[in-house]
């Protein structure tokens, strides 16, 4: 799964995730692309499970591009413990993800090849996402 190799700070604030995607909204490397259309956050474990879900799908042919990386670690406090005493420890890490952002690329297999595999990757995830190609990668 995928994790920072190294970070400034051990713990993050939760943050907001309000408004569109400012940047990765564009389809940079291949020609089909999935298209988140919610905001949310994304796991490590969900990325994994897309990625397997279309490299099986698309067994060799094509190549598969991964937009997002999660750079946000999640803390997580023990069971019952009581109020008080500091924030958690890190638990999992997860990538902030808001509309209109870029996931994943596909190139090098056919649109229906390519439909499918991202449909797979797609029920992974928890949110709604669409499927866009290189000529229409509009919000």
């Amino acid at each position: 799964m995928l994790s920072p190799k190294r970070t400034k700070f051990r713990k993050q604030q939760r943050g907001r995730m309000r408004g569109l995607a400012t940047g990765g909204n564009t389809i940079n490397f291949g020609d089909f692309a999935l298209q988140a259309t919610e905001p949310c956050w994304i796991t490590s474990r969900q990325i994994e499970a897309a990625r397997r879900a279309m490299t099986r799908y698309i067994r060799r042919g094509g190549k598969i591009w991964i937009r997002v990386f999660p750079d946000k670690p999640v803390t997580q406090r023990a069971a019952e413990t009581r109020m008080g005493s500091g924030k958690g420890s890190p638990e999992f890490w997860v990538a902030v993800v808001k509309p209109g952002f870029i996931m994943f690329e596909i190139a090098g297999v056919a649109e229906p090849v390519a439909r499918e595999a991202m449909r797979l990757a797609a029920q992974k995830l928890p949110i709604k996402t669409k499927f866009i190609t290189r000529e229409e990668d509009f919000v």
